[in-house]
């Protein structure tokens, strides 16, 4: 399986929280995107490819309404990103993403499943180097040379491309999302893009059993609890 495997996987891991929490997540996002880059969402693509991502996930449109009218009604809410790093059982490895108003809650917050857990959160950079952050896109209708023709023809730095499964991957750098797409966009103007992620990716991946699984699935399972976090990215193979 390819490197889209993993995040498709992660992604349905993901997914698997209370809708509740997920809807949260999501509100969270719009607002903030809509407050840094306007409610206008041809003019801004970071908020239009949220509310696109929240819809497939089936988030009432009422959710996503309320989020950037939100910034219409004046209110200033402040929500900081603070990415985690942690070391788990037995080798593996865990980067986490929050979304928050309250740094401090968030540590707390973490720092209390560790605990639990008899692990560790690590240093800034003790973790992150054994991760790619890339920008990933996998369309459909396409080949590989009419897609790596259009990177080459717009100028787009890609990482990488692949085949899978019907669909073409292109890895790039996280700042390079949206013109990836536009690329891809100008070629065939109908794309159906059945990913769009920026997401953290382990450079080599373990296997855990026993009690170490327990403890890790037990320390994804807090910390997939917790309101503040948005991505939960590792390095072990399930």
């Amino acid at each position: 399986m390819g490197r889209a495997y993993e995040v498709r996987k992660a992604s349905i891991q993901k997914t698997g929280a209370a809708k509740s929490k997920l809807y949260s997540m999501y509100a969270r996002e719009i607002y903030q995107a809509a407050k840094n880059g306007g409610i206008e969402m041809e003019a801004n693509a970071a908020l239009k490819r949220l509310v696109e991502k929240a819809k497939k996930e089936q988030v009432p449109g009422d959710i996503i309404k309320r989020a950037i009218d939100k910034v219409n009604s004046g209110a200033d809410e402040s929500y900081t990103s603070a990415t985690y790093e942690l070391f788990g059982p037995a080798g593996s490895t865990l980067m986490v993403e929050c979304l928050t108003d309250n740094v401090n809650r968030s540590v707390s917050s973490i720092r209390a499943a560790l605990n639990k857990c008899h692990v560790k959160m690590g240093a800034m950079g003790s973790v992150s180097y054994m991760y790619d952050h890339l920008a990933i896109v996998s369309v459909k209708g396409l080949d590989e040379e009419t897609v790596m023709n259009a990177m080459i023809e717009n100028d787009v730095d890609i990482t990488d491309i692949e085949e899978e499964d019907g669909s073409i991957i292109v890895y790039g750098e996280p700042k390079d999302l949206f013109a990836i797409k536009d690329a891809i966009l100008k070629v065939k103007e109908d794309a159906e893009f059945d990913m769009d992620e920026i997401t953290m990716l382990p450079k080599e991946k373990i296997t855990l059993a026993g009690e170490d699984l327990e403890i890790f699935n037990k320390l994804v399972g807090m910390l997939d609890d917790i309101e503040d976090v948005q991505h939960v990215y590792h390095n072990v193979e399930l």
